[in-house]
């Protein structure tokens, strides 16, 4: 059985030690900057060892696989230092602030024989393979348009992680890297022209955009995000025979295909909500063991798109990150 350690016990650091549990994983080991707050984490989900220091634990043998669950603007700099121990890597979203951090990461676990994934939900989810492979089978046919909306309400501070730039904040790097994975599922092509704008928060990020993207064979993508305004979580997959809508998308269990030439409607479930983290870990298990996986490139693509609409928002901290 693999032994992982886990970086930043955090929230989602707790979610993901209680689906190890339920996995064929162990969860040797916790590093954080709080030793107090890291020994009360091992405490209350098993975790065999605290280690004073990351570099203890990236030196330790005892660890196979590391999970990274600070926050984004600390990614790279992690998956880095772990990689060079000889690490295999599952990175919380968004995996690194621009493309040319993603390379060099993967480029670099080329170099060590070590397996780096983004642990993007939508990524694993039983649902998704399930509509990839309908859609690729020509279920809805040739795919033209994908719509997707994500809005939260999160508090007017400009000091916490959401809005902070020197905290890689915006809307984008948070929720929007969900929304272009889940477009990044369904199409096949490259994309050869963004068009999009952006309100910015008053520190700078970006607070909501609207972003289309453009495929060679002009399919597509509506992207719509915001960070003081809730909307819907939801994608919608449309082709020339029907179309599929998914709500709560980055966690979803349930879609509708709407069949357009006889008005019919299919629910498709597959897979537990409850079980997100658990297929992460299923499949950064599998693709260690050899099996081939094809999200190093949504993630490297997703990162790519980012880059392209970023640039065009022009005097934001993103421009200068990229």
């Amino acid at each position: 059985m693999k032994q992982w350690g886990i970086i930043g016990p955090g929230a989602i650091a707790t979610e993901f030690a209680q689906a190890l549990a339920q996995s064929d994983g162990i969860a040797y080991g916790v590093w954080g900057r709080d030793v107090e707050k890291s020994k009360q984490f091992a405490q209350e989900h098993g975790v065999k060892h605290v280690y004073q220091t990351l570099d203890e634990m990236l030196s330790s043998p005892d660890i196979d696989i590391v999970y990274v669950a600070t926050p984004h603007h600390l990614h790279y700099s992690m998956m880095e230092q772990a990689i060079v121990h000889g690490k295999h890597v599952l990175c919380e979203k968004a995996i690194t602030l621009n493309s040319e951090e993603l390379e060099n990461i993967q480029r670099l676990a080329d170099d060590q024989g070590v397996v780096v994934l983004e642990a993007m939900t939508i990524y694993h989810m039983p649902l998704f393979e399930e509509l990839r492979r309908r859609v690729q089978v020509g279920a809805i046919g040739r795919v033209n348009m994908i719509h997707v909306t994500f809005g939260s309400y999160k508090e007017d501070d400009p000091s916490n992680r959401f809005f902070n730039p020197e905290l890689a904040g915006g809307a984008m790097l948070d929720i929007g890297t969900y929304a272009l994975s889940f477009a990044r599922n369904f199409l096949d092509e490259e994309v050869v022209e963004v068009l999009t704008t952006m309100k910015p928060y008053k520190t700078g990020v970006d607070e909501q955009s609207s972003t289309i993207l453009r495929t060679g064979s002009n399919q597509m993508v509506n992207i719509t995000l915001a960070m003081r305004t809730k909307l819907p979580k939801q994608g919608v997959v449309a082709g020339e025979d029907g179309y599929i809508t998914v709500n709560s998308f980055p966690r979803a269990t349930e879609a509708t295909i709407t069949y357009t030439k006889d008005g019919s409607v299919e629910t498709v479930q597959l897979g537990e909500t409850e079980q997100a983290l658990r297929y992460e870990i299923d499949a950064m298990h599998r693709v260690i063991s050899g099996e081939s996986d094809e999200t190093r490139l949504y993630s490297r693509d997703v990162m790519t798109w980012m880059d392209r609409i970023r640039q065009q928002w022009k005097g934001t901290h993103h421009e200068q990150r990229n």
